[in-house]
C-alpha cells in the first residue's frame, strides 16, 4: 500500500512539474501592455514614483501617469485648510509643459461625497493647482480630466489625509 501512495505522489508532483514547465510563466498583468478598459476613453491609473529618470527629468515626488503621448504627475499636500493639490501635465518625447489646458479634478472624499474642482495654471511653476477644502482623514479618489485644443486626457490617482 505504500508502495502505490509514493507513486501516486511522485507521478502527481511530476505532473505539476510538467505543467510549471508548459506555462510561459507569464501570469501577472504586465504594465508594459495592459489588457485596455472597455470604456470610450482609455483611464490610466497611477503609480507613485520618486526617482530621477534621464528620459523625464527629475520627478516631483508625486504620482505618475504615462497615458499616450501625455506625463501626467499629480501631486497632493496637507495644509492647515485642506489639501493643496498640484497636477504637472506634460507632452512629446522632451516632456514640454501644456499651459493651455482646462484642468478639472472629480474627487470622492473618504465619507463617499464626491465634488469637482477646477485646476488653475500657475505660469510662475508651469503646473496646475488646486485646493481641496475638505479635512476628514482618510483616501482621497482623484480622477483628472484635462482639455488639450479638444483631446481628452484622464489620469486616476489616490491620496490619503
Amino acid at each position: 500500500m505504500k508502495l502505490i501512495t509514493s507513486s501516486l505522489m511522485i507521478l502527481g508532483s511530476v505532473g505539476l512539474l510538467f505543467l510549471g514547465a508548459c506555462s510561459d510563466g507569464n501570469q501577472a498583468a504586465n504594465p508594459e501592455n495592459p489588457i485596455p478598459a472597455m470604456t470610450e476613453t482609455p483611464i490610466a491609473v497611477s503609480s507613485p514614483v520618486a526617482k530621477s529618470n534621464h528620459d523625464h527629468g527629475i520627478s516631483k515626488g508625486g504620482q505618475v501617469v504615462e497615458t499616450g503621448k501625455y506625463h501626467l504627475e499629480f501631486l497632493a499636500e496637507k495644509e492647515a485648510g485642506g489639501n493643496h493639490l498640484d497636477l504637472y501635465l506634460l507632452t512629446g518625447d522632451d516632456h514640454e509643459t501644456v499651459p493651455d489646458a482646462q484642468v478639472t479634478a472629480q474627487i470622492q472624499t473618504p465619507d463617499g461625497k464626491e465634488t469637482t474642482l477646477p485646476f488653475a495654471y500657475d505660469p510662475q511653476d508651469q503646473h496646475y493647482t488646486g485646493m481641496l477644502n475638505e479635512k476628514a482623514s482618510g483616501q482621497y479618489q482623484v480622477r483628472i480630466t484635462a482639455d488639450v485644443k479638444g483631446e481628452k486626457v484622464n489620469g486616476r490617482f489616490s491620496f490619503n489625509r
